[in-house]
């Protein structure tokens, strides 16, 4: 059995991770190849080099409005582990399978009876995540968590959601005893918690978009190099085996060891060189943005399933403004929701609408960047008293500080009625006419 090297001290991963993860994409999977694994990503914190930017003027956090995506998970349906053993199993029973496909196999097998029973949880990866999160929180903006303060939490009915969501709150409870708490899960809320449930819409999957994603596939992924290296008998592979959905399936298996304890007894990713990793990735990365990002293909309106959410978040946050006391609004949910969420603010430039999927990297849209497991968009608000109508707002993504395309206060600190009026008319721009392109 192949084994991965243990990273044994959290701070030099996060380190690792952060730092990496601002490379481009193809540099930064030769140094961290857990970076390829798009949605599956394990958290990997905040950018451990830079410090947040001190408010001005002095001012005090008051209030965070925070959206954050469940942490680590096991894959969600059976087939995700037992398709390919299957095949594999088969394979190996007619002598058709190589010495490292034999090797895959055995590994394939540890990896299914780890996840059995518990598809689609939380792992103690996700567990560990969201402690890190709130511990994080509460030390960087401690005078939202003292006493008298009140935190308002919301979690979609799914399990892993409900217990990320509770795991932050212990943590902070932990951390601020005299702080108040309300949570609740309710299918009453779904309207925008999880609206992505009805998102995107099939027409985000036009003809044009299906032919550009289909061609990209086929130019960049190589899946019959992957079947040479499990597979003595090619033959037998084209009369057998549907290539491309085995590569896909192992691809996404190797993704998926990090959420778990497999990251320290097995790898998928020998089956993969370099070239395969980024081909991989890319395929993926331009099949979230046609699906959830500004793709003209697409309509140039996906991100528009959470406009409920985004709605909700601006109203909130103006109740919330007119509070004596400090507060907060947790929100946990989905990948499918923060991402399409994130476009639609426009945050760090992924409001971006192109045409041309096979250069999205070189645009700077990276889908692991969004959404990671327990990835998140925390808006913090600033102001000096209570009295202060006009207060100040920053947005972190997955912890860092990140920008909007609006002209700041200083640094990364915005209006909040810019802010407000600026995501409002985004909303409508989107709702009232097609996507433009970017030149």
């Amino acid at each position: 059995m192949h084994t991965v090297r243990i990273i044994t001290t959290a701070l030099v991963a996060a380190a690792l991770a952060a730092k990496v993860t601002a490379q481009p994409p193809r540099q930064a999977f030769k140094a961290d190849i857990r970076l390829s694994a798009s949605n599956l990503l394990a958290y990997p914190g905040p950018d451990a080099r830079k410090k947040l930017t001190p408010p001005p003027d002095s001012l005090r956090p008051f209030y965070i409005s925070h959206y954050g995506r469940h942490g680590s998970r096991f894959l969600i349906s059976p087939a995700d582990y037992l398709w390919p053993l299957a095949i594999l199993q088969r394979a190996d029973s007619l002598g058709q399978l190589t010495l490292r496909g034999r090797d895959a196999l055995r590994r394939l097998r540890w990896m299914e009876a780890e996840a059995r029973g518990r598809l689609g949880e939380l792992t103690e990866v996700g567990f560990r995540q969201h402690r890190g999160i709130a511990r994080r929180m509460y030390e960087r903006f401690p005078e939202v968590f003292g006493e008298g303060s009140h935190v308002d939490a919301r979690s979609t009915v799914v399990i892993r959601c409900i217990l990320s969501m509770e795991e932050e709150l212990h943590e902070l409870l932990r951390l601020s005893p005299a702080l108040s708490v309300s949570h609740d899960a309710s299918q009453a809320d779904m309207d925008f918690m999880n609206h992505a449930n009805r998102a995107p819409s099939p027409s985000a999957w036009t003809p044009a978009a299906r032919r550009a994603w289909q061609r990209l596939y086929d130019k960049e992924v190589d899946t019959v190099k992957v079947m040479r290296r499990l597979f003595s008998n090619m033959d037998y592979v084209r009369q057998n085996v549907p290539m491309r959905r085995l590569n896909d399936c192992l691809f996404r298996l190797a993704s998926a060891t990090q959420n778990s304890l497999a990251r320290y007894k097995v790898t998928l990713y020998d089956l993969f060189d370099d070239r395969d990793v980024y081909a991989n990735w890319l395929a993926a990365n331009a099949a979230w943005y046609i699906g959830y990002g500004c793709c003209p293909m697409g309509g140039g309106r996906q991100p528009l399933s959470q406009a409920t959410l985004l709605r909700r978040i601006v109203a909130e946050a103006d109740s919330c403004i007119g509070l004596p006391h400090p507060s907060a609004s947790l929100r946990f949910g989905h990948e499918t929701v923060l991402l399409p969420l994130v476009c639609l603010m426009g945050i760090n430039g992924y409001g971006l609408a192109t045409d041309d999927i096979a250069k999205l990297d070189r645009r700077g849209w990276a889908d692991y960047r969004v959404f990671p497991m327990a990835g998140n968009v925390q808006m913090v608000f600033y102001r000096k008293s209570a009295s202060d109508a006009d207060p100040l707002v920053k947005v972190l993504l997955n912890e860092n500080e990140a920008t909007l395309p609006l002209k700041a206060a200083k640094g990364p600190y915005y209006r909040w009625a810019d802010v407000r009026q600026y995501l409002l008319g985004r909303i409508a721009a989107l709702e009232g006419k097609p996507a433009q392109k970017a030149k």
